[in-house]
């Protein structure tokens, strides 16, 4: 089961220069370009995101994942309304001493986030909180898209978190909540629609084409402030 409980029109996509820039590259598909754009997936060890990403990605279950050390990377291209773009899914190491190094460039341009919860592990969902305060510490804006998920909801009698507690802290950060299951084959379409809800939000906002300010630029910026301040008559 999958559900999502924010209503499409309230999800933010609306970016400025404090959210997360250079956030859309192109690349040429045949006569198509491609805009890129970057989701990180993150969360405690063993809650099921390499499996997540492998299922929108790859369209079946992995079984046996090892243990993610740094990061991996997986991408999928979509066409959505006639146009082509490509999600870049970076689904990143849970544990401590296999991501320390990498952090940085984890949330480096970030242009999305999953947060991802086991249904079966208290301890996982509680931990959300603090990823979710890492991801805060890293820049990443508060206008950048977020999701909460909570993985292997096809583990009924084993289920340690109730959807009512999850949708109580979803709502506290005003995110939408998906329950799914990557092992599910049944549950494929709701993970597809955990990405194509993100897809969906950054395509259809047209200003995403910032640059990252280069430091010639930043420099002429704040030259042109001082002359400003030096003229000013008030």
């Amino acid at each position: 089961m999958a559900i999502e409980t924010k209503p499409e029109d309230e999800f933010d996509t609306v970016f400025d220069q404090n959210d997360s820039l250079e956030l859309s590259s192109s690349h040429d598909y045949g006569n198509a370009q491609a805009r890129i754009f970057k989701i990180i997936v993150i969360g405690d060890s063993n809650v099921g995101k390499t499996c997540l990403t492998y299922r929108f990605c790859g369209g079946t279950f992995l079984k046996n994942p090892e243990a993610t050390i740094g990061v991996d990377f997986r991408e999928r291209t979509l066409v959505l309304d006639g146009e082509t773009i490509k999600l870049q899914i970076w689904d990143t190491a849970g544990q401590e001493r296999f991501r320390r190094s990498m952090v940085e460039h984890y949330y480096r341009s970030v242009h999305a986030v999953i947060f991802v919860y086991d249904v079966t592990s208290l301890c996982s969902f509680e931990s959300i909180p603090e990823w979710i305060e890492e991801c805060s510490r890293h820049c990443v804006g508060p206008l950048v898209p977020r999701i909460m998920v909570g993985n292997k909801c096809d583990l009924r009698d084993r289920r340690e978190v109730p959807t009512t507690a999850a949708q109580c802290l979803a709502d506290s950060y005003n995110f939408p909540l998906f329950e799914t299951s990557a092992k599910d084959p049944a549950e494929k379409e709701h993970v597809d629609a955990i990405f194509l809800t993100l897809a969906y939000r950054l395509k259809s906002h047209k200003p995403l084409r910032l640059k990252q300010p280069s430091e010639s630029n930043i420099r002429q910026l704040w030259n042109q402030k001082e002359q400003e301040a030096s003229t000013c008559q008030c």
